[in-house]
């Protein structure tokens, strides 16, 4: 079976099922976006590997308990959990022990069959480097909304809704933040060509 070529919907009912390959294609599909997105709210790689192993540990349960119903949103739903774990260690301010799903769980460990190469993540991760390096210096609402929509493929009403602002609040946040990322890119190409 070719779980590659599945919807999300399918891989979540496979998993439901008994078939454990469905979730890990899952994981496999939106790994980096999520971890991304976490990560560039923390911005610390241990903490952005707790809360994404602590957004599984929710999407396991939520899965097994039956109580996901976000048809065909998958991603979405799953980045909104990640959203609000960054917001409960903020609340918390000290980082507290995060929550385990057993002695030895590891939702890294889910993926061991699936590792990029090391030239692979050597390229993306130097691509994305200076784009990440830009995201940090946008005012923490622009940040937000840019890694909720870029990253999470969240909508704005879902964005307005996570992040308790208007639609028109969201998108005039977002355009702010496309053209702030616009002229720090003009400002560090015209710095490197002198």
């Amino acid at each position: 079976m070719d779980f590659q070529l599945k919807s999300d919907q399918d891989l979540i009912h496979l998993y439901i099922g008994g078939e454990e390959a469905g979730l890990v294609e899952l994981i496999r599909r939106y790994q980096a976006k999520i971890y991304t997105s976490i990560y560039l709210l923390v911005k610390d790689e241990a903490l952005a590997e707790d809360i994404f192993q602590d957004t599984f540990i929710k999407v396991i349960n939520t899965l097994k308990a039956g109580k996901y119903n976000e048809e065909g949103k998958f991603l979405p739903w799953v980045t909104r959990i990640g959203h609000n774990l960054v917001i409960d260690h903020f609340r918390r301010e000290k980082r507290a022990p995060m929550v385990s799903g057993g002695d030895d769980f590891d939702i890294f460990e889910v993926l061991g069959h699936y590792d990029e190469s090391a030239e692979d993540r050597m390229v993306r991760e130097q691509t994305h480097k200076d784009l990440k390096a830009l995201i940090q210096l946008l005012p923490a609402e622009q940040k937000e909304v840019l890694i909720m929509r870029h990253f999470g493929d969240m909508s704005f009403k879902e964005i307005a809704d996570v992040t308790d602002v208007s639609i028109n609040t969201a998108l005039g946040r977002m355009r702010y933040a496309l053209n702030n990322l616009r002229k720090m890119m003009q400002n560090k190409e015209l710095s490197l060509k002198n």
